[in-house]
């Protein structure tokens, strides 16, 4: 499989369109015959050759459906950054998973929906079990007996230093954030994170590094 044709700044607005990587992708990509132009071609066979690597055939059937998962997500989630957000996770892993497709479970866009839909509980979940984790550690932080001794200047600079982390993790990119947090707030083995987000071990734990060494390098120019 070819890597994700598609730019995150190409995911804009209620009908984003698309944009192939290069000349070269379309070239590489099976061609389409003359006699069955591409947007007549049923959708099972788009998801065929897009299982091949035709960016062409991924193109369109991302056209034909990338309003339908847009307001999907918007209806579920009702912030349009965040539906957009989904939109992608979600293109991706058609393209990523198009060979996985089994006609006998349901219509492509049947499949294309439930990805998508997972996508947008998913995020809910996680925005949701942060802000819990964040309010029940503040209070935690705020009751327990040795915080309540801490002279007010002390309790000042945890809070100050909570905040500075908190900001930091707040600038890393989405997936990266994502990762970290189910890994310290939400206490899942990398293993675990990787079956959640329905992503490979390997691309979790780069995440993970990656991100863990962006905020020791933030915190490292504030401290």
């Amino acid at each position: 499989m070819d890597a994700w044709p598609l730019q995150p700044d190409e995911l804009v607005g209620w009908a984003p369109t698309v944009a192939l990587h290069s000349a070269s992708a379309k070239e590489a990509a099976p061609s389409v015959s003359a006699s069955q132009p591409v947007a007549d071609v049923p959708d099972a066979e788009l998801l065929r050759r897009a299982a091949a690597g035709d960016a062409d055939a991924f193109a369109q059937f991302y056209d034909r459906y990338s309003t339908v998962l847009y307001s999907l997500a918007m209806k579920i989630l009702r912030d349009a950054h965040e539906a957009e957000e989904v939109l992608q996770e979600a293109m991706v892993l058609i393209w990523e998973r198009a060979s996985s497709y089994n006609a006998a479970a349901g219509k492509p866009l049947s499949w294309a929906i439930a990805i998508a839909r997972n996508k947008a509980i998913d995020r809910i979940r996680s925005t949701q079990r942060e802000s819990r984790l964040i309010e029940e550690a503040a209070v935690d932080a705020e009751t327990r007996g040795y915080c309540d001794s801490m002279p007010a200047e002390s309790r000042a600079v945890l809070r100050e230093a909570s905040a500075m982390v908190r900001r930091a993790l707040d600038e890393l990119p989405v997936e990266q954030r994502r990762s970290i947090e189910l890994a310290y707030f939400g206490g899942l083995t990398q293993s675990e994170i990787a079956s959640q987000l329905g992503e490979p071990l390997g691309t979790v734990k780069a995440r993970i590094r990656r991100g863990m060494m962006t905020l020791r390098d933030a915190l490292e120019c504030r401290l």
